[in-house]
C-alpha cells in the first residue's frame, strides 16, 4: 500500500500544479479578451488569434482542471443522496462509479481523440477564420485532460480502497483533508 499511497501522492501533486496553472490561464483569457475589445471598440482594430487564444486558454481551463476539480471534490455530487449513506457507503458508491464509468469514460475520449489530434497536426489543421490559429492544440487539451482525470480517478481509488480496507482517511468527509497532507 505504500507504493500506492506514493503514486496517489505524485497524481495529486501532478493535478495541484496543473490546476494552479489553470488559475493563470484564466487571468491571461480575461486580460486578453479585456485588451482585444479595448483594441476593437477604442481603435478599430482587433485580432482573431487574440479571440481564438482567449477561446483556447478556455478550453483549456475546463478539460487541464477536470482533474484538480476531482481532487478538490468540487466536481458535481448528488450530496443530498450522498449523506444519506454512512463514510463505507459514500466510498463504495465512489469506487463503483470511478470504475464502472469514470475510467471507462476517460479511456473512450482518449480512444477517440486521439486520431483526431493527430490528424490535425500532421495536416497542420487551422482554423476558417482568417489569422485563425492552428487546431491540434484544442484536441490536444482533450487528450490530456481526459488523461489526467483518469490519473486522478486512479488516486481517488486508492484513497477509497485504503479507507475502506486500510484504516486511511476518509477524503469524502465533510471536513477540509489536504490529500497531499495526509500520509501515514
Amino acid at each position: 500500500m505504500k507504493f500506492l499511497r506514493l503514486l496517489s501522492r505524485l497524481i495529486d501533486e501532478l493535478n495541484i500544479f496543473v490546476g494552479q496553472v489553470s488559475i493563470w490561464m484564466i487571468l491571461a483569457s480575461t486580460l486578453i479578451s479585456a485588451g482585444n475589445a479595448l483594441a476593437r471598440y477604442s481603435f478599430g482594430i482587433g485580432s482573431n488569434a487574440l479571440l481564438e487564444i482567449q477561446w483556447y486558454l478556455f478550453a483549456a481551463v475546463f478539460t487541464l482542471g477536470a482533474g484538480y476539480a476531482f481532487l478538490r471534490n468540487v466536481h458535481v455530487r448528488i450530496d443530498f443522496l450522498a449523506a444519506k449513506f454512512s463514510a463505507r457507503g459514500r466510498n463504495w458508491v465512489d469506487v463503483i462509479g470511478i470504475i464502472v464509468f469514470l475510467l471507462p469514460l476517460c479511456y473512450l475520449m482518449f480512444t477517440l481523440a486521439w486520431p483526431v489530434l493527430m490528424q490535425a497536426y500532421n495536416s497542420g489543421e487551422t482554423s476558417f477564420n482568417p489569422g485563425g490559429l492552428i487546431r491540434w492544440p484544442l484536441y490536444a487539451f482533450i487528450v490530456v485532460g481526459f488523461s489526467l482525470l483518469a490519473l486522478q480517478g486512479l488516486s481517488e481509488l486508492i484513497k477509497r480502497i485504503e479507507f475502506l480496507y486500510f484504516d486511511g482517511p476518509d477524503v469524502l468527509a465533510h471536513k477540509e483533508v489536504d490529500p497531499i497532507a495526509t500520509e501515514a
